[in-house]
């Protein structure tokens, strides 16, 4: 199956160098963030009480669940574009630069969309939030343990360089990720429809401006796609991801938008 055209399915580690990764800083979702928004950090040891939220189940625990792995994508309905008049300015796929790998070649494993800081972003199907803040790692489908991670955070005190995040559960075996949030009004464990608000368009993160990064997953699926090694020694993070999907296939079709002769693509460099 052509990479654009659903889950990634073949990964393999390959030799991607770290380019300019920074410290002080730490990647999670996205990548390095920068933001200013103030949530309370937190740590390994309060990471479910911190929320508020309902424990929600390990990842790797989740996949196992379902023998048939991921739901097919041909079931999904009902989304809608989460920023209703983004601009693209980051496909899914193969990329000049990123911290995930595929084939040996950096992949970002969704998609880009921007208009103007502040901007009102919406949820892009019905669900539940599962997070809502910079705390947000342990539902995202990282494959392996965080501890070394968390532990990293607090001894650097990193806890308010990392991006803020909303996690939907989507109610049909998927979940949206939606990135970058200045502030955000929703919280974990509230029920959202499609086209709700969920916060406001920022660059919360290492973005070389204000835009949202969309990610669609399955928890249930199988195949990973690879964290460049170098990144996850440094930062001490898991080494794989579960796969992705790329958003275009559920939502749908659009206009294509006027030219923007000095809009510059939005890049988030892990």
């Amino acid at each position: 199956m052509p990479l654009a055209l659903g889950i990634v399915t073949l990964f393999t580690i390959g030799s991607v160098g770290t380019g300019s990764l920074r410290e002080p800083g730490s990647i999670g979702a996205i990548g390095l963030v920068s933001g200013a928004v103030g949530i309370a950090p937190r740590t390994a040891a309060n990471t479910v009480a911190s929320t508020g939220a309902t424990p929600v189940p390990s990842i790797p625990d989740a996949r196992l669940a379902i023998p048939g792995g991921a739901p097919p994508l041909s079931g999904l309905t009902g989304y809608r574009w989460p920023l209703p008049k983004g601009r693209l300015t980051q496909d899914y796929g193969p990329t000049t630069f990123a911290s995930r790998v595929v084939n040996g070649q950096p992949f970002h494993d969704g998609i880009d969309l921007a208009t103007f800081c502040g901007d009102r972003i919406v949820a892009a199907h019905d669900g539940v939030v599962l997070a809502a803040s910079r705390h947000f790692d342990d539902v995202i489908g990282w494959v392996g343990s965080l501890d070394r991670y968390y532990k990293r955070l607090d001894a650097k005190k990193l806890w308010m360089t990392l991006p803020i995040v909303v996690v939907v559960d989507d109610g049909n075996g998927y979940r949206s990720m939606y990135a970058h949030f200045e502030e955000v009004v929703v919280k974990p464990g509230q029920r959202v429809h499609a086209g709700e608000f969920l916060g406001y368009e920022g660059r919360t993160g290492n973005a070389s401006g204000c835009h949202l990064h969309y990610g669609l997953f399955s928890p249930f699926e199988r195949s990973e796609i690879a964290i460049d090694p170098g990144v996850a020694k440094r930062m001490k993070l898991p080494r794989a991801e579960i796969g992705r999907v790329d958003p275009r296939l559920v939502l749908p079709p659009r206009p294509k938008p006027r030219p923007q002769p000095n809009a510059a693509p939005q890049v988030e460099t892990p």
